[in-house]
């Protein structure tokens, strides 16, 4: 066998395709979708819901590397993210004007430099925030969500209070895009937190004045950290920005903020893997109970939602559920398909003889060892041989003296 196949087996055998299952679920339901679309047809609503679903995966997954990851409390990143709206789409708006560039071309550029401005403004606001900690933290990424939102609603060049008008993107087109971008952020998530840098974030998490005594820049780290998850939730701001008609500042309040951490929460701190599947339940849920629950019922649409939440929260940590979680645990029930039952009908021979166990002496040896313990001054039985101590009963139980002992 060569190098190359030993390297492949050994990868196999230390499980290394695990890695790679979160980027074919995601492929296998995006491929779902398309055959779906193609065949039967979905609706313009279906085809909104999963790129609101997209989106907020990507939300979730880039506040999941500042909250769980890191270890610091932010409620900033619905700020973040309405900079990239507004920004991003205001570049697509003026692209599509003045150039005739094709449609993906100007979503795409719109995305780039909607990232980097929020990028920018992650470093602005990273620098002096975190040098904070806990709720001082929090207090003051809310804070600035707040002033961008309040800035964006008084710029009449953003359309005022009325909101930005945006150009929708091709329907049919824009989930496959935005399920695209998702495995892409996914991708740059898994092998920052994997890497060398990812270690040095988890080993701030864990422990900061530590990190900093083995040489750990901490500044340089959540700066870093801070900057990567700012860009993108800009990103995600242009592709909500082109899946509704109209950007309001009301959408970003501190409130979608909250609404992001929850689905950090419930997926689990430091959790990839959770953070997808929180984000695409509880944005689900937001969009089945706000068609379900409108007009004069549209007050017992939060009601419902929080009722909810309060219930998956309860399940997701209640002591008493802990076998049932387990019990219904993926990762249980594919070990328990897979496990193989023993035939009744084959008798099996005992495998465990002595001449197929290797020792280092024989049986007999150790039958044959002599273990009576003895002084030296204990009398000796006629006929057998005693090895000669050095100390004697009396010498080893006689009292301390206590010159001897000072």
């Amino acid at each position: 066998m060569t190098m190359e196949g030993t390297k492949k087996k050994n990868l196999f055998a230390k499980g290394g395709w695990k890695n790679y299952i979160t980027y074919i679920v995601i492929i296998a339901f995006l491929a779902i979708m398309i055959i779906l679309n193609l065949t039967v047809g979905l609706g313009r609503g279906d085809k909104s819901t999963l790129a609101r679903i997209a989106f907020s995966c990507i939300l979730a997954v880039s506040l999941n590397l500042v909250v769980g990851f890191l270890g610091e409390l932010s409620l900033g990143h619905a700020g973040f993210m309405c900079v990239g709206a507004y920004l991003g789409c205001f570049v697509a708006n003026t692209l599509r004007d003045a150039t005739a560039l094709p449609e993906l071309v100007v979503v795409i550029i719109a995305m780039i430099i909607a990232g980097i401005v929020a990028a920018i403004m992650g470093f602005v606001i990273g620098v002096p925030a975190l040098r904070l900690r806990g709720d001082y933290l929090a207090i003051a990424t809310l804070a600035f969500g707040e002033i961008v939102r309040c800035i964006f609603k008084n710029l009449k060049i953003f359309g005022g209070a009325k909101g930005m008008s945006t150009k929708i993107y091709n329907n049919n087109t824009l989930f496959i895009l935005a399920f695209i971008v998702l495995l892409i952020v996914v991708f740059c998530c898994q092998n920052l937190i994997n890497s060398k840098h990812g270690r040095a974030v988890i080993a701030i998490r864990d422990n900061e004045i530590a990190a900093k005594a083995m040489g750990i820049n901490v500044t340089f780290y959540k700066l870093l950290i801070f900057i990567v998850a700012a860009f993108f939730a800009g990103i995600a701001g242009v592709l909500y920005g082109s899946t509704i008609g109209t950007i309001r500042q009301e959408t970003f309040s501190f409130n979608y903020s909250i609404e992001i951490l929850v689905m950090v929460v419930l997926g689990g701190m430091g959790s990839i893997n959770g953070s997808l599947v929180a984000a695409t339940i509880i944005t689900y849920l937001n969009i089945l109970l706000q068609n379900q629950l409108s007009g004069s019922l549209a007050p017992v649409k939060n009601i419902v939602y929080a009722l909810i939440l309060i219930v998956i929260v309860i399940f997701s940590n209640a002591p008493a559920l802990k076998n049932f979680r387990e019990s219904i645990n993926p990762k249980a029930i594919l070990a328990r398909i897979s496990k193989k039952k023993p035939d009744a009908s084959v008798t099996r021979s005992d495998e465990a003889k002595w001449d197929r166990i290797p020792t280092k002496i024989n049986i007999d040896e150790v039958l044959s060892a002599d273990t009576r313990s003895g002084y030296a001054d204990d009398p000796v039985p006629p006929g057998e041989d005693v090895v000669p101590m050095e100390a004697t009963k009396d010498e080893l139980y006689r009292p301390l003296d206590r010159k001897e002992e000072k």
